[in-house]
């Protein structure tokens, strides 16, 4: 019985070892899910078109999803024209009061950021989309907006970042 049992296993591991070098899409511990025929990116500039205009974060954000899309995925990125086209522009920067206290004080106030994304993939056009993400942090009232704007712009590329290789590459 166990030899009958190791020569199942066994021959369950050869054809794993045979077939899963077949399948088309590849995967990689970031979770991407990218096709072989994949091989460049490009990310062009995303201006600002919010109301209210942090005048780093377009250079900010295009630089932060270049990084990401180059340290989590093993594509190479070109200028213009890549298999994966990011483009789109900054359409909301926000700060608003949030957990009002008495005397209508508020606690805390609320950065957020959002981004209108067009998303083309040049090898799979039923991937294509066009999405709007958006990301936020809180900050203690007492605290100015610019004392604390660079450590919070840190964190919503992140956010927004991950969101947008999440629904792209990840296909999350």
């Amino acid at each position: 019985m166990k030899i009958k049992f190791a020569l199942i296993s066994l021959t369950i591991l050869l054809l794993s070892v045979v077939l899963i070098p077949a399948c088309k899409v590849s995967y990689s511990f970031t979770g991407a899910s990218i096709s072989p025929a994949v091989r460049t990116f490009s990310v062009y500039y995303f201006p600002n078109r919010a109301p209210l205009v942090n005048p780093n974060l377009s250079q900010q954000f295009t630089e932060g999803l270049q990084d990401k899309l180059v340290k989590q995925t093993s594509l190479n990125q070109l200028r213009e024209g890549g298999d994966l086209e990011f483009s789109g522009q900054i359409t909301g920067y926000d700060v608003k009061p949030i957990n009002i206290q008495e005397k209508d004080k508020a606690a805390q106030n609320r950065l957020t950021v959002t981004v209108k994304v067009k998303y083309v993939n040049n090898k799979n056009h039923d991937d294509d989309w066009d999405k709007s993400f958006t990301a936020y942090e809180d900050y203690e009232s007492s605290q100015s907006l610019s004392a604390v704007e660079d450590e919070l712009m840190k964190l919503i590329i992140e956010k927004l970042t991950d969101d947008i290789f999440n629904a792209s590459i990840a296909n999350w």
